[in-house]
């Protein structure tokens, strides 16, 4: 294919091309991960960013996202309104002692409001004079020009909002707020020199075409960051019952966003561990980034094996304190 080799000179790989290549049973799929790997090795060589999530918000959410059980319609019962403080300013604690790079504050909910804004932009000003070199990520949902002026001048380095699946596909998914609803939050984070974050999440059955309309879609928007999840799913959710991948599938995915999006990070997250299995570090020659520990309402492998799949694989941490791409101001 030299696939991997026409992107580093340049070539522009299209729409089709790329939906052709996906769906073509004659190109292996370790073959395609092969040349997902040489352009994971011309960016990043063989350096791994770690990421920590603390779920700081759970529950008591309006939306009626198909894939989650914080949405309105579960009876969740790990339900609690915005974390003290000084637990968050802990959680940070633990991630800069085990080798975190990146500290993600998530929130559920359609989005935060100004107080918990507040509450938020003050933990990371002590998180930041505490530990100045770890890179702080907040997820809260729809905000508007003023919070992210405030979560700016606070420290915070990344926002994360999934684009989740393709334009397309959006309602199938959730139909209490709009695919434009969360393109406009990440551009409002561009705007205010916060490098964004955006992902997506697999196996919620969308189309082949949905699958490269994502890729694309973020190379669009230029997200720095591209966690990319598989649907782990939770019973009593619109997709609860959804068991549409395969560990070589998922390593099909990956390989295709990072052909598209040769230079972002690329992170394997939510879902990794259920729906990768065995394989889940072969992803890692695709992918050059992971969780460690657990996620929203769901668990993760022990953080043990987690390091030890980097080492095993001759691969090694990466910090990045000096890495993380600077909007242009």
């Amino acid at each position: 294919m030299n696939l991997a080799e026409k992107i580093l000179k340049g070539e522009i790989l299209t729409k089709e091309r790329l939906l052709k290549i996906y769906e073509n049973p004659n190109i292996d799929t370790l073959d395609l991960l092969n040349e997902a790997y040489i352009l994971r090795k011309h960016y990043y060589g063989k350096k791994v960013k770690l990421n920590m999530i603390l779920n700081a918000k759970s529950g008591i959410c309006p939306e009626n996202c198909g894939y989650c059980g914080q949405s309105r319609d579960m009876k969740q019962k790990q339900r609690y309104a915005l974390v003290p403080e000084e637990q968050i300013v802990s959680g940070a604690k633990v991630a800069h002692e085990n080798n975190i790079g990146t500290y993600c504050i998530v929130m559920s909910g359609r989005g935060p409001s100004n107080k918990e804004i507040d509450h938020i932009s003050r933990t990371v000003e002590e998180i930041k004079s505490n530990h100045p070199q770890l890179k702080i990520c907040a997820c809260l949902g729809l905000t508007n020009d003023e919070q992210a002026k405030k979560l700016k001048s606070s420290g915070v380095d990344r926002y994360n909002h999934n684009i989740n699946t393709s334009e397309n596909y959006h309602e199938e998914v959730v139909t209490t707020h709009t695919y434009k609803d969360r393109t406009n939050t990440i551009e409002i984070m561009k705007e205010n020199n916060i490098s964004p974050c955006s992902g997506v999440i697999c196996g919620m059955g969308e189309s082949n075409q949905d699958i490269i309309d994502m890729a694309f879609a973020l190379k669009e928007i230029d997200a720095d960051s591209i966690p990319i999840n598989f649907l782990h799913p939770i019973k009593g959710t619109k997709f609860g019952e959804m068991d549409e991948l395969t560990p070589m599938k998922c390593l099909r995915l990956i390989s295709l966003f990072r052909i598209v999006n040769p230079s972002k990070e690329i992170r394997i997250a939510g879902g990794r561990e259920v729906n990768l299995r065995s394989l889940q570090p072969l992803a890692l020659k695709a992918a050059n980034s992971i969780f460690v520990g657990d996620y929203l309402i769901t668990g993760g492998q022990p953080n043990k094996l987690d390091y030890k799949m980097i080492e095993d694989l001759g691969f090694e941490i990466d910090f990045g304190y000096n890495e993380l791409k600077e909007r242009v101001e």
